[in-house]
C-alpha cells in the first residue's frame, strides 16, 4: 500500500494500477574440466518480479514513467523495456508506453553493473531468460485483470479500471465460426428506449437483478467484492451515431464501441484457428516476388524459414542473399507483398527468440480483423448488438481491441450524479 501511494503521489492520484508478483527460476548450464573429463552442471537460479503496472488504458508517450529496480537498485535496461511492450502487446496503443514500478530480484552474480560509469545501466548474463520471465509476468497480470482476478480497491469510472472479482473466464472454443453479424442487417433507424429490454445474456422469466448465468468451474465470488463489468446484466438502450452502443446496468451506464468490440472478437477467434492448426493457411501469389537482403539478414531469414511458413509466408532460397516470396496468408490483403514480408522479418528480428512465434503473426491478424469488423456507420439490429456483447464475454481480454483501445467504458451512478451536480 505504501508503494502504491508513492507511485500515485508521483504520477497522479487517479492512476489505476494492477499488482504483479511472480516467482520462478531458470537454469544455467556450465562446463568444467576435471582431468581428461568435461563435467556438465546445471544450476538453478531463482528470480522474482513484483510491483505495479498500469491498467489497460494507462499509458504515456515516453518511457519516463517506467521505474525499474534490480535488487532494489534503480536501473535502465532495454531488454526489460522490450519485455514490457511484449507483455502489454494488444492492450497498448501504438506509440504509447506502459507505466510501471517493478522490482526484479535475482542472484547478484547474474547481473553485470559495470557497463555504465554511473552503474545505472545493467546487463543480465541470461538476458533472454530474464526478458521472457518479465514478459510472461506482465502478460499474466493483464489476463488476470480481464478475467476479473486482478483489481484496484479504489473506485473508478472506467470499465478498464473498474474493480473486478475472481470469475473464471471460459476458454474460447477451438476454431469457433466467425459470427454472421451481417446477414440480418437492418436499415438505419431510430430506436425507442426499450423499457422492457432484457439484460443481455439472460432469458425471459429471469430477474434482471439476478447474477449472470453460471460459468462452468466458476470460482466462488466473495459477496462484498464488486463484480467485473461483463459479469453483470447489461440492458440494451440504443446506439449513438451508429457506433457507440448505450447499455444500462444496475451500476450505471455503459458505452460500447461496436467496431472495437467486434475487432477483439474476430481477433481471438482467428488466433484460435492458427493455434489449432500446425501451419497457417497460405495463398499463392500470381507472380512470385524476389527479395534481396544483406548477408546478415539473409542468414537470419534462412534460419527462420520454418517459422515464416508456420505464419503462412512461403519464402524459398533463390541465391546466396536472394529469396523467392511465393505465398502469403489469405487474410492478408497486402498491396505490396514484398514490403509485407520485409516488415514481418523485421518483427522477427526485433522480438528475438523469447517470443512465441505464433504471436509474431498477431499484428497481421489485428490489421486483418480491422478491415473485416463492423464499421462506425454499420447499422446493426438489436439481436446483432446483443450477440456482440455475449461474444465479448467469451474473450480472454475483452476490454481492449487488438490495437489497445477500450471496447467498453462504464460510468457509475456516483459519477453520473456528480456530473449532474446531485452530489459534491
Amino acid at each position: 500500500d505504501r508503494l502504491r501511494e508513492r507511485i500515485r503521489s508521483l504520477h497522479g492520484a487517479d492512476l489505476k494500477l494492477l499488482s504483479l508478483d511472480r516467482s520462478g527460476h531458470y537454469e544455467v548450464k556450465t562446463q568444467h574440466r576435471e582431468g581428461d573429463q568435461v563435467i556438465s552442471e546445471v544450476e538453478i537460479k531463482n528470480i522474482r518480479v513484483w510491483g505495479f503496472i498500469g491498467a489497460p488504458g494507462v499509458s504515456r508517450s515516453t518511457r519516463s514513467d517506467q521505474n525499474l529496480f534490480v535488487n532494489r537498485r534503480p536501473i535502465e535496461n532495454r531488454s526489460l523495456n522490450g519485455a514490457l511492450i511484449e507483455g502489454f502487446h494488444t492492450s497498448l496503443m501504438k506509440g504509447r508506453y506502459p507505466v510501471c514500478c517493478l522490482f526484479l530480484e535475482l542472484d547478484t552474480g547474474q547481473v553485470d553493473v559495470n557497463i555504465h560509469p554511473a552503474k545505472r545501466e545493467v546487463k543480465f548474463h541470461r538476458e533472454r531468460q530474464v526478458r521472457q520471465f518479465v514478459m510472461e509476468a506482465v502478460r499474466a497480470a493483464l489476463l488476470e485483470f480481464h478475467a476479473g482476478t486482478n483489481f484496484e480497491s479504489a473506485p473508478a469510472v472506467s470499465a478498464l479500471n473498474s474493480p473486478v472479482t475472481e470469475v473464471a473466464t471460459p476458454e474460447p472454443a477451438a476454431a469457433p465460426p466467425v459470427p454472421d453479424l451481417f446477414g440480418s442487417r437492418s436499415e438505419p433507424k431510430d430506436w425507442p428506449v426499450r423499457q422492457d429490454a432484457l439484460p443481455i445474456g439472460f432469458s425471459k422469466g429471469q430477474p434482471a437483478e439476478s447474477q449472470p448465468p453460471a460459468i462452468e468451474n466458476q470460482t466462488t465470488i466473495p459477496p462484498l467484492v464488486p463484480t467485473p463489468l461483463l459479469a453483470v446484466p447489461l440492458r440494451l438502450i440504443g446506439v449513438i451515431k451508429r457506433l457507440y452502443v448505450v447499455l444500462e446496468s444496475d451500476r450505471g451506464m455503459v458505452l460500447m464501441d461496436q467496431h472495437a468490440a467486434h475487432e477483439r472478437i474476430l481477433f481471438e477467434q482467428m488466433l484460435a484457428r492458427l493455434e489449432k492448426s500446425e501451419h497457417a493457411p497460405s495463398q499463392r501469389l500470381l507472380l512470385p516476388e524476389t527479395i534481396e537482403l544483406s548477408a546478415r539478414d539473409a542468414e537470419f531469414v534462412r534460419s527462420h524459414l520454418d517459422t515464416l511458413v508456420r505464419l503462412g509466408v512461403e519464402l524459398s532460397e533463390f541465391g546466396d542473399q536472394t529469396f523467392l516470396l511465393e505465398a502469403l496468408p489469405p487474410m492478408v490483403k497486402a498491396g505490396n507483398p514484398r514490403q509485407f514480408a520485409l516488415e514481418l522479418v523485421d518483427q522477427l528480428k526485433a522480438a528475438g527468440d523469447s517470443v512465441n512465434n505464433l504471436r509474431l503473426g498477431e499484428d497481421v491478424v489485428a490489421k486483418t480483423v480491422c478491415r473485416h469488423a463492423v464499421k462506425a456507420n454499420d447499422a446493426l439490429a438489436p439481436e446483432e448488438l446483443e450477440n456482440l456483447v455475449n461474444d465479448l464475454r467469451t474473450c480472454q481480454m475483452p476490454y481492449t481491441c487488438p490495437h489497445g483501445r477500450p471496447t467498453l467504458i462504464e460510468f457509475s451512478m456516483a459519477d453520473l450524479e456528480k456530473r449532474f451536480g446531485r452530489v459534491q
